[in-house]
């Protein structure tokens, strides 16, 4: 049976359905946490410019992969090489999302829970220290909300590429651009937020460190969506006549800007709210959970911008965890020609089952670790920190060496489109991407075993 692969309806389609890939959870909490954290304007300047090198390279090379093979990460990288050692690399591309989009949802419910939490009760009660360890430990109310954020996305998943997950982008993305542009106009108006727009804009070189650059490169791959499979699956949706070059620019303008915009909200707020106390910036992922409420309640319409902030947050986590939840069916299909419905199913059956663990794990399996993490934690270092730099190099080895470096160039420059960058593009997929995404591999698992101190 040949099985019919949906399709974008074109450029447009693409590009907003791979920035909501992109604009998530990454974008809204993890880049201002770590932007503060590893020296605010001199991090931003870092980060903007392995976007436009790093990122720019692994992004036109995975959606080039997709629209070449026609196929999802498994299948493209066997037809690529006809080589069964690469196809483990399609295989570990293929997996990531299966491994992310469970604990992914578990996040997912967990903000879920905040904008209800706003829509019926006020702002102080929300900003309490105890209420986010309250939520997370009891088990039936992390699980129940766990569930919830997964039915909205396996719903989209469900309708399929074009009548779900563009419609569904189409839709969803201004809207989170006009959310977050709303709440960054009020953050930044702040008495006092001005230190913090210094802070974020104005590179201090005396901030500068190896783990800068090294924790910039690792955010590249949660922000921008690499080495994950979903670019490789998307771009098999993506029409001949769309340009790759400019669709990819696109994505990194719109991501980019996200991540600013995402810093602009919080870290402004943070130095207004707080007397300039910058410890709160550094309060890691509770930044956005214990951190943000208490700025909010401090706030005359704390409430409104409670309710408007988690809203922006559920609308960049539902269309990134639709992308990763779409790059595993779309593997389903393709290796075991299963339908959209079956592989919708059985994706459905994993979320719950290593969902369950991540969300439990706070709670009533909160003494099962493993090599010292919570389940959340482990599947979160698993995939971003090992497996993810593994799935890249793999990435450019299959360019460098079976696609070659003039076929992904027939590939992008298709009905006369351009190749612009294709200087930086070949200098970057033959060596330093694949020195980044060893570095950042080498400097993840030794700072788990203490090696190194991040």
């Amino acid at each position: 049976m040949k099985h019919d692969r949906g399709s974008f309806s074109g450029k447009i389609g693409f590009v907003l359905s791979a920035a909501g890939a992109s604009v998530g959870l990454g974008n809204i909490w993890r880049f201002p946490y770590l932007c503060a954290k590893y020296g605010g304007g001199i991090f931003l300047l870092v980060y903007i410019l392995l976007a436009v090198t790093f990122g720019y390279t692994m992004i036109v090379a995975e959606t080039a992969i997709g629209r070449n093979t026609k196929k999802s990460p498994v299948g493209a990288f066997h037809a690529l090489s006809g080589s069964k050692a690469m196809g483990i690399g399609g295989w570990i591309n293929a997996i990531i999302p299966i491994l992310i989009v469970p604990y992914y949802s578990v996040i997912g419910g967990w903000v879920c829970k905040y904008l209800f939490e706003y829509i019926v009760k006020d702002a102080e009660t929300i900003a309490a220290d105890d209420f986010f360890v309250n939520f997370i430990t009891n088990g039936a109310a992390s699980e129940f909300w766990f569930i919830f954020f997964s039915v909205l996305v396996l719903a989209v998943i469900f309708m399929g590429v074009r009548n779900g997950i563009e419609r569904v982008s189409r839709m969803m993305m201004p809207v989170l651009v006009v959310l977050a542009v709303i709440i960054c106009v009020y953050s930044v108006t702040r008495p006092g937020a001005l230190v913090g727009v210094k802070y974020l804009f104005v590179p201090n070189f005396e901030n500068f460190s190896i783990m800068t650059v090294v924790t910039a490169m690792g955010q590249m791959f949660y922000s921008l969506s690499i080495a994950m499979g979903i670019l490789i699956t998307f771009g098999s949706y993506v029409k001949k006549e769309v340009s790759i070059e400019e669709s990819t620019k696109q994505v990194e303008i719109f991501d980019t800007a996200i991540a600013i915009l995402a810093s602009l909200m919080i870290i402004p707020a943070v130095f207004a709210f707080s007397g300039g106390d910058q410890s709160a910036l550094k309060a890691g992922p509770s930044l956005m959970f214990i951190t943000m409420p208490k700025i909010f309640a401090n706030m005359g319409v704390g409430r409104l911008i409670g309710i408007l902030f988690f809203a922006l947050v559920l609308l960049a986590a539902v269309t990134s965890a639709i992308a990763l939840t779409e790059s595993a069916v779309s593997t389903f299909a393709d290796e075991f020609k299963w339908s959209r419905k079956k592989g919708t199913v059985i994706m459905a059956v994993i979320m719950v089952i290593l969902g369950s663990l991540s969300s439990l794990g706070n709670g009533p399996l909160s003494n099962i670790t493993i090599i010292g993490m919570p389940f959340l934690d482990f599947f979160d270092f698993l995939t971003n920190s090992v497996m993810m730099p593994i799935a890249a190099l793999a990435t450019c080895i299959l360019i460098t060496k079976y696609m070659g470096i003039d076929g992904l160039q027939a590939e992008v420059e298709q009905d006369g489109h351009p190749f612009r960058r294709k200087g930086i593009f070949s200098f970057m997929i033959k060596f330093l991407c694949p020195l980044f995404v060893i570095i950042i591999l080498v400097s993840a698992i030794a700072n788990v075993f203490g090696l190194i101190s991040m």
